[in-house]
């Protein structure tokens, strides 16, 4: 298995930007090993026949353990046994492994009627801001949209819909209302648990493309 070095070539938001742009690393059955942009993400993501670890540990610990994981060497990375091995080596926490998709920011207005939420108590908004900065929530009738910077600094976008009025179309245009909403041009992530057929479609439909898959792996709260 290819493994580039800790600190070669591109950084991760270097590497998301080209990806966002349908540049992907080479499919060459590698893995990169980059560092963490900050304290908050790290994890792994697996693109099409190459995976990029993001972590400050020792690129050579990654190696080994890689290495020695039993399963086809192109889906090692996200195979249970690395990932576990990573989440105990670092101490952090993992909820599951995500899709990772996204989008072209749309010009205009959102054609959907939004109100922004300026609460840092609102419960969405406390939530938010345990994985992202610079956190922004509106709300609609029957839902919200949440815009923030997530992992390298991309802006990604999570919404929910309240039970009553699923499977009317609100979280498409939700998912499109973010669209209209990302700041300076930038493209839209979104990450979407695999199993979650529902929000998988509604991303789909609102015009977000799979790149990969993703861990996300948290840093232990801090006293």
């Amino acid at each position: 298995m290819a493994l580039q070095q800790h600190g070669r070539g591109r950084t991760l938001a270097e590497i998301l930007d080209a990806a966002a742009g349908g540049r992907f690393p080479p499919a060459d059955g590698g893995t990169t090993v980059v560092p963490q942009e900050n304290r908050r993400d790290a994890g792994v993501i697996a693109f099409t026949a190459h995976s990029v670890v993001f972590t400050d540990e020792d690129p050579e610990w990654v190696r080994s353990t890689l290495a020695a994981v039993d399963a086809d060497a192109l889906a090692a990375s996200m195979n249970a046994r690395f990932l576990t091995a990573l989440l105990e080596r670092t101490g952090r926490s993992s909820d599951t492994i995500d899709l990772l998709t996204v989008a072209d920011p749309l010009p205009g207005e959102p054609p959907l009627e939004l109100r922004e939420i300026d609460d840092p108590d609102h419960p969405r908004v406390r939530r938010a801001l345990g994985r992202r900065d610079d956190v922004r929530v509106w709300a609609a009738d029957g839902g919200v949209v949440i815009l923030g910077r997530g992992v390298a600094g991309r802006w990604e976008t999570a919404i929910e819909v309240d039970e009553d009025v699923r499977d009317r179309g609100l979280g498409r245009e939700l998912a499109v209302a973010a669209r209209h909403l990302v700041p300076d041009g930038a493209p839209v992530w979104s990450q979407q648990a695999t199993g979650n057929a529902r929000s998988v479609r509604v991303f789909q439909a609102a015009g977000y493309r799979p790149v990969g898959a993703e861990s996300l792996m948290l840093a232990p709260v801090r006293a």
